[in-house]
């Protein structure tokens, strides 16, 4: 009896049409400094001589349970795009340029036309950061995943000057907190907005949401802000003493991350209108401000800390430069927290 691969649920001709499909998309993204094209065994990029003492900065994501909404809504072009902002969006915080990013794809059975839609939104979302998709892996693996799904993760890798890495160590009291709006949910806190629409109250993905203005799959799937172009720009006009990339643990657990021993950051609730996804939220699940704040990003999607007397000028920058900004609060004396003040307090 012939045995073979494919037999067994793996299709090598699958895989060499998923490299031909994804070759243009990649192509796409690639800076000067790439010195390799798609389907090598690695990656080539040469980190050129603009740097005096380079520092090399990476970091690592995946999606998550928004996943399951592509699944459903067999919609599969946007949540690469997810995948890069959750990598990039973290290295920016440390004041890198991102370079370069890598992706895995695993699936039970290899689609080369849903896996060319899944990498056309990760080039959409490397050129919106300006960094090239260097190369990635594609494993097929039956038995693995339920047909139909696939998981993805990803790579970023950028670049800073060593005398120019933002940790937070400059900030000080009386220094004021900006927050960038976020494009609704983002990839955070998708297992607790599944099981309330749909395993308490079961919404569909196409239903009309009034609050919303669209069906509830369109604002679920709404990809993840990329901060990188606009944060770079500012960096160069302005002294950033910290940032915060606002994803799992929401505000009250990631802009303590860089926050100096002895400092903590107080919040004002109504300095930003919070989206009507995240009222709806708090609404089925009757949540308190303390949890919604824990497990969403509530509107904002990325934070940075300056002094005082910049921040009109970051707020023009930032408009100028695409994005929503607000003065969220303040950094004062206290735990290495986040306080969360009602107005007038």
């Amino acid at each position: 009896m012939n045995q073979s691969y494919k037999k067994a649920g793996v299709d090598i001709e699958a895989g060499n049409k998923t490299v031909e499909r994804i070759k243009y998309h990649a192509k796409s993204t690639f800076r000067p400094e790439v010195i390799s094209g798609i389907g090598g065994f690695a990656g080539l990029f040469e980190l050129q001589h603009r740097y005096k003492n380079p520092v090399l900065v990476s970091g690592a994501d995946g999606v998550g349970t928004k996943l399951k909404i592509a699944f459903a809504m067999e919609r599969h072009d946007t949540i690469g795009i997810d995948l890069v902002a959750m990598c990039v969006n973290d290295i920016l915080v440390q004041g890198a340029e991102p370079l370069f990013f890598l992706d895995y794809l695993a699936t039970a059975k290899l689609e080369p036309k849903k896996a060319e839609e899944i990498i056309k939104g990760i080039s959409i979302g490397c050129l919106e950061a300006g960094c090239a998709l260097l190369g990635g892996e594609t494993a097929e693996m039956p038995g693995m995943y339920q047909q139909e799904e696939y998981d993805l993760a990803g790579f970023a890798v950028g670049v800073v000057e060593k005398d120019k890495i933002i940790d937070g160590s400059k900030i000080e009291e009386g220094d004021a907190i900006i927050g960038f709006a976020s494009n609704g949910l983002h990839s955070n806190g998708f297992s607790l907005v599944r099981y309330l629409f749909f395993e308490q109250y079961h919404f569909h993905l196409d239903e009309m949401i009034s609050e919303l203005g669209c069906s509830l799959g369109d604002e679920l799937l709404k990809p993840t802000r990329i901060y990188v172009q606009s944060v770079l720009q500012i960096m160069k006009q302005v002294q950033i003493k910290g940032m915060a990339h606002i994803t799992g643990g929401g505000l009250l657990e990631n802009v303590p991350r860089v926050l100096p021993a002895g400092l903590q950051a107080n919040l004002q609730l109504k300095s930003w209108p919070i989206q009507p996804i995240f009222t709806l939220l708090q609404k089925l699940g009757e949540l308190d401000h303390q949890e919604s704040f824990r497990t969403f990003n509530m509107g904002i999607g990325f934070v940075l800390i300056i002094d005082q007397k910049d921040k009109e000028k970051v707020l023009d920058l930032a408009k100028q430069y695409g994005e929503t900004a607000y003065v969220i609060g303040e950094i004062t004396k206290g735990d290495q927290g986040v306080v969360l003040l009602e107005e007038g307090r």
